[in-house]
């Protein structure tokens, strides 16, 4: 069967799991020196997969009780299109105040930036900071100034697997991947939506629940 590959830092969770548990989901953070948002998709996994078991109130504990198969195989059949969810589009030449109140507006982490209806652009909370923390007038920086531009720009097809897209959110660190449409024309690639860090843990949530 085969065995699903974790990342470098599931890999780091797990050894600190081993040698300080039960350890909370905050100590790992701080420990890694990262976000209990961040480590969130990574410890569903791992929880899910077995190698670790959560203690309500008490923290996390290796369980050493690997089931694979199971979660590859259900990452792996499911395909994008079906947890999908609606991507928040802006055209290139809107300010970045407008963005920054698009992106709050609708609760998300990321902007998609189009431009005649083509993907040309990301722009995240971080991008929103960088700018505002800079003293620049948000009326009148266009977000085409400090969007990532393509080809710099990671995406997913809706035929792709969960597992391909999870993968490479965490291996890219970013929250979400624009789904793009695979029969756009050579000219660029239309997004139909988007599949995010929050839409994987619903998913792997919604399968323990099943189990």
């Amino acid at each position: 069967m085969k065995k699903m590959r974790l990342t470098s830092r599931q890999e780091q969770i797990i050894d600190l799991v081993k040698e300080n548990q039960p350890i909370t989901s905050e100590q790992i953070a701080s420990k890694l020196n990262v976000t209990r948002a961040t480590l969130r998709p990574d410890l569903a996994i791992l929880t899910m997969s077995g190698i670790l078991d959560a203690k309500p109130k008490v923290g996390y504990i290796y369980a050493n009780k690997p089931s694979y198969s199971v979660l590859y195989d259900y990452l792996n059949k499911t395909k994008v299109k079906k947890v999908m969810t609606k991507a928040v589009l802006l055209n290139e030449d809107e300010w970045v105040y407008d963005g920054i109140v698009t992106l709050f507006l609708n609760d998300t982490g990321t902007l998609y930036v189009e431009n005649d209806g083509k993907l040309v652009g990301v722009v995240s909370r971080k991008d929103f900071l960088k700018i505002a923390m800079g003293g620049s007038d948000l009326h009148k920086v266009p977000l085409g100034i400090i969007m990532t531009r393509m080809p710099n720009i990671v995406y997913t097809t809706k035929d792709e697997s969960v597992y391909e897209a999870a993968k490479k959110i965490i291996e890219h660190q970013i929250d979400s991947l624009p789904v793009i449409d695979k029969e756009s024309d050579k000219d660029g690639f239309h997004v139909i939506g988007k599949i995010s860090k929050t839409n994987i843990t619903k998913i792997l949530i919604d399968l323990c629940e099943e189990k």
